[in-house]
């Protein structure tokens, strides 16, 4: 089981939903970079559970504690080690599902896999783990600022109702004034009340994260394998209830002629630069210098209210009952999650392009 990610900016996760705690191992981090934990922490608290009606009401305050390879605030190189405790877990409320196989989770398969599974929560498998990615992410973001690069996701998508405004024409400074984290005046508060009704209705919903990665540097991505856009794909469906990655134009761009996809250069002020970027600011595998951005689809959140049909461990035929505290719509969430992500694999390759050439 592989629960590192990363070459050169390496992160390990470790714990349980219900578990002690989380948290993560940060190795090849630069060392002297300035540690700012409020940061951390705001980047922490937009993740957390019980922030607002639309999402899970379990209670994490999800602070955090440095345990190493920090030394006067400041990296000192080696390995960063960060804990975050659990507080409000309710084991009990997944008792009822301890030999039962829930719809669509990973109950099952880990059974298969390893002969045993934690079910209080998923254990391993539960979403929570994504808590030490958003910390290491954090620290990610701390040193991408420092070289001028940027990392932005917001919610475009819930169900059926859709953002038609590419990124260029919304007001990114705005993702955080509404709970979705939605910077569309207009369609958040449909959205937020979509994700309501769905909850009312004890069920769930999906939507889509769109990502965004302003100043990056070209040169950034390694063909053939490890292409910028493949990792960064990987990154995204590595995220608990993950089902799509597009970047660039996407699956729209089938549509288009070579003629009208193509991205022109043009130069300007000594800097070549592309008329459009259908590209994704990626050509090759490797950024461009435009704006890199993608789309990340999330499915409905597989735990309902609802009563469903599915078997135990024995094959029998059972009865699985929703019961616990479950976000209704995973994306509000996802948001610095998906951050995150952007931010390991940008300061992956960025410290794995130094020395390519003189």
């Amino acid at each position: 089981m592989d629960n590192s990610y990363g070459k050169f900016f390496r992160i390990t996760t470790f714990g349980e939903s219900h578990g002690r705690g989380i948290g993560v191992v940060i190795d090849g981090c630069p060392a002297g970079l300035a540690l700012d934990t409020d940061f951390i922490q705001q980047e922490l608290t937009r993740r957390k559970p019980g922030q607002s009606k639309i999402v899970t009401q379990r209670k994490e305050n999800d602070e955090f504690e440095i345990l190493s390879g920090e030394f006067e605030g400041k990296t000192t190189g080696t390995p960063l080690t960060f804990m975050i405790w659990n507080q409000d877990q309710k084991s009990k409320d997944y008792s009822h599902i301890a030999n039962k196989f829930r719809p669509s989770h990973a109950d099952y398969t880990y059974t298969e896999k390893y002969g045993v599974r934690d079910y209080r929560g998923g254990g391993r498998s539960s979403a929570r783990e994504t808590a030490a990615r958003v910390a290491a992410g954090a620290v990610a973001k701390l040193f991408l600022k420092t070289l001028g690069i940027e990392v932005l996701s917001y919610v475009s998508q819930v169900g059926d109702l859709k953002l038609s405004k590419n990124y260029t024409e919304l007001d990114l400074s705005k993702i955080e004034d509404n709970i979705l984290r939605c910077p569309d005046e207009d369609m958040a508060p449909q959205m937020i009340e979509k994700i309501d009704e769905t909850r009312k209705n004890r069920d769930t919903i999906g939507g889509v994260v769109t990502g965004v990665i302003k100043g990056c540097p070209v040169g950034l991505g390694e063909p053939v394998f490890d292409k910028l856009h493949a990792e960064l794909g990987k990154a995204m469906l590595s995220i608990n209830a993950v089902k799509g990655f597009e970047y660039g134009s996407g699956f729209e761009g089938v549509k288009m002629k070579g003629s009208e996809h193509n991205d022109a250069f043009y130069t300007e002020g000594g800097t070549i630069k592309t008329k459009t970027n259908y590209s994704g600011g990626i050509q090759g595998g490797i950024s461009n210098g435009q704006d890199i951005y993608f789309n990340v689809a999330f499915k409905p959140v597989a735990t309902i209210m609802i009563d469903q049909e599915s078997v135990d461990d024995q094959g029998e035929a059972t009865i699985v009952s929703g019961k616990g505290r479950h976000d209704p719509c995973v994306v509000p969430r996802a948001v610095p999650i998906v951050d995150a992500m952007s931010a390991l694999v940008i300061a992956d390759f960025f410290l794995r392009n130094q020395g390519r050439k003189l």
